[in-house]
């Protein structure tokens, strides 16, 4: 594509430091926008802070600052987060900054001149926590929806005439059906903007405090934090207050592709408030707004309020921050709810990175080119390539269309699922050609077909996986001997072509990139934390000692032991296998955390699963004759997850285990416990 792109995360509340909630939603963003640079696209990438409102001066006055001094405080704790979470940001838009407060003040001014803006009176309720008004119809047990204290006011206030705007945004979201994702976050919109009781025009200004931005004309009022922190988004991109005209604005707002990237908790700010005041104002509005899930801790929303915040950094210091980068990325649909896990971290950290990609590159620059081919890159003879080539070369080309379009599609989970299809399929071809065999036999002109192939692989997935891990997809260039991967403007470098990688190139090897960590090392990495380690990696008890000889030895009395019993012989059945013949398949209880159809087919249905300790995969079950996707999601069900993943070509879908299911002349059942037992358990 080359219309530019436009990506915006929240403005974040600085009334605490960032949390791993935060950095979820900042590394999203990041490997969105990073994907359409490998793509050459011309991009635009914004983030920043809301430092308005009331609660902001609420905690200033407690700690006897300024409400200026107290947000100054805080920005280096967002601005260093980022830093260390190698997020490529091009700008960060403050609320406080001047550029800022002269476009609110065009913006309110042409909502002003439109009409929409009237003096009035509020009286209602308002949850200072969320900077939102409620009314008595939406209230829980006397509080906010989203569990907020709530408290009357009545003051004087500037009203928006949100009602006016009804049926233009029924309107557009007609037009414009992507216009909200998920689908299930629309639906919501529509319904609450199409309501009955309507749209009510909205109170956007206040007088009990004075920390924001002053009312145009009306000092004494000051603007309502939604009104003016949604209009980062266009401040960001002016100059000086100049909305047409300014080159940043004209690219990416106005002839650009601009999407909001939030939490699903502020989707009415953005998909019902923001859109009627630009509508209001004459401008254009987003071409799309994406509401991801929370990331919680035991189940709860991060945040201040509940107080089980986790910080990035120390995450990022612990295990390397391109690990906690792709674990936020593998392990959460982006759409969906998902609670943060240690152990699932670990799990991925070992599993896929050290053990899946991390080894691949080992044993094959280090173990192989370098000791057998003398550390250079062989050259490509495409008249050599077998048929275990070409299907390596198939699946690569099939995982890097299939990750791109996931990350259009802002998938990003998927995309990784797709780019681990090469990662299995290049081991696997290690394994079945054997290179250690083929250097110890002789056979260098196979040796070098075998090695050639494992290395372009690796140049394919350190584009791919680029957006996720830069630094240690750089690290793989390195050691393969290319330079640190370059986006330009205007050029593709997302692989298609096989054979990029030049013979004669000079390998470098270097350090693992995922070292192992040993039970020491994990226990440190819980300790450091201040989490508890879980019981597998407990404190090991001393040894018991030996109790000492004495001098006389005694005597060991015999018992009589019964008779055994005649042995009996079971009766033959057919295809018996061992124990060990059984150990070998891997069966484990999954949460079905979502859903769904595969589109144009009657039987499959694709399951997001929850396994535990390792982590969500892709399932895809032929069992949509006998089951509908919502009577199976929160469910607990069986499945196999060591299966070799299988590739459903038909539907570009590839599913990485299986679902047990029994079945008879009355239908079909998937096998689920009777009562609630922890996802990941093994099955006995």
């Amino acid at each position: 594509m080359t219309t530019p792109f436009y990506l915006t995360t929240p403005i974040y509340y600085v009334n605490g430091k960032p949390h791993v909630g935060h950095a979820y939603s900042t590394i999203a963003a990041d490997v969105l926008v990073r994907h359409a640079r490998v793509r050459g696209r011309k991009t635009h990438f914004l983030t920043g802070t809301d430092e308005h409102g009331k609660k902001i001066a609420d905690a200033a006055k407690d700690q006897g600052l300024s409400p200026q001094a107290f947000v100054d405080r805080l920005i280096p704790s967002f601005t260093d987060a980022w830093d260390a979470l190698g997020v490529a940001n091009d700008d960060f838009i403050r609320t406080t900054e001047a550029r800022h407060e002269k476009v609110v003040d065009e913006l309110w001014r042409r909502c002003e001149k439109n009409g929409d803006i009237y003096l009035g009176e509020y009286e209602g309720w308002y949850a200072k926590a969320d900077e939102a008004y409620y009314t008595e119809k939406e209230l829980v047990d006397g509080k906010a929806p989203t569990g907020a204290t709530v408290e009357r006011v009545k003051e004087k206030s500037y009203f928006f005439r949100l009602s006016k705007y009804q049926k233009p945004l029924l309107d557009y979201f007609e037009a414009h059906p992507d216009f909200v994702r998920p689908e299930g976050k629309f639906n919501e919109i529509k319904a609450f903007v199409g309501s009955e009781d309507g749209l009510r025009d909205l109170s956007i200004s206040r007088t009990t405090f004075r920390w924001g931005l002053p009312v145009p004309g009306a000092p004494d009022h000051v603007i309502y934090v939604w009104f003016d922190a949604l209009t980062n988004y266009v401040s960001a991109l002016c100059d000086d207050g100049q909305i047409e005209g300014a080159a940043l604005y004209e690219a990416f707002w106005k002839h650009g592709e601009a999407v909001h990237l939030i939490g699903k908790e502020i989707t009415r700010f953005h998909c019902v408030y923001w859109p009627a005041f630009l509508m209001s104002a004459g401008l254009p509005l987003p071409r799309g707004i994406f509401a991801h899930g929370w990331m919680t801790v035991n189940g709860e929303k991060m945040g201040k309020r509940s107080g089980n915040s986790l910080e990035p950094g120390p995450l990022a210091e612990a295990l390397g921050k391109d690990a906690l980068r792709y674990y936020l990325m593998r392990d959460v649909a982006l759409g969906a709810d998902s609670d943060f896990s240690h152990a699932n971290m670990l799990a991925r950290y070992h599993g896929d990175l050290g053990n899946g990609l991390g080894n691949l590159l080992n044993r094959m620059v280090t173990s192989i080119v370098e000791k057998n081919l003398g550390g250079v890159v062989p050259a490509l003879d495409e008249s050599k390539l077998g048929d275990l080539e070409k299907q390596v070369i198939e699946t690569a080309q099939r995982s890097a269309k299939n990750a791109s379009e996931h990350l259009v599609s802002f998938a990003p989970h998927r995309a990784l699922e797709s780019i681990w299809e090469l990662v299995l399929a290049t081991n696997k071809y290690v394994d079945q050609t054997a290179p250690w065999a083929l250097a110890k036999s002789g056979d260098t002109a196979r040796l070098q077909v075998v090695a050639y192939t494992v290395l372009e692989s690796l140049r394919w997935l350190s584009v791919m996986l680029w957006p996720f891990m830069p630094e240690k997809c750089d690290g793989i260039r390195a050691q393969i001997g290319l330079p640190p991967l370059m986006p330009t403007e205007g050029l593709d470098r997302w692989p298609g072509a096989w054979g990029g990688l030049p013979g004669g190139t000079r390998c470098k090897p270097g350090a693992p990139l995922f070292p192992r960590l040993d039970e020491d090392q994990q226990r440190s990495y819980y300790e450091r934390l201040g989490v508890p380690p879980p019981s597998t990696l407990a404190a090991k008890a001393p040894p018991t000692p030996k109790p000492e000889k004495s001098e006389k030895k005694e005597k060991k009395v015999s018992e009589a032991k019964p008779a055994p019993a005649p042995e009996t012989k079971a009766p033959a059945l057919p295809g018996v296998i061992t124990i060990a013949d059984l150990d070998k398949v891997e069966m484990r209880l999954a949460l079905v955390k979502t859903a769904e159809r595969v589109p144009k087919s009657d039987k499959l249905l694709e399951l997001s699963v929850d396994l535990g300790e390792l982590g969500t995969r892709t399932i895809l079950a032929g069992i949509g004759e006998h089951y509908a996707p919502e009577a199976l999601a929160g469910r607990r069900i069986a499945v196999v997850v060591n299966l070799e993943p299988r590739t459903f070509a038909k539907f570009g879908k590839t599913s990485h285990g299986m679902v047990l299911a029994v079945s008879d002349a009355n239908g079909l059942s998937v096998l689920s416990p009777d009562k609630e037992i922890s996802q990941g358990v093994r099955l006995k």
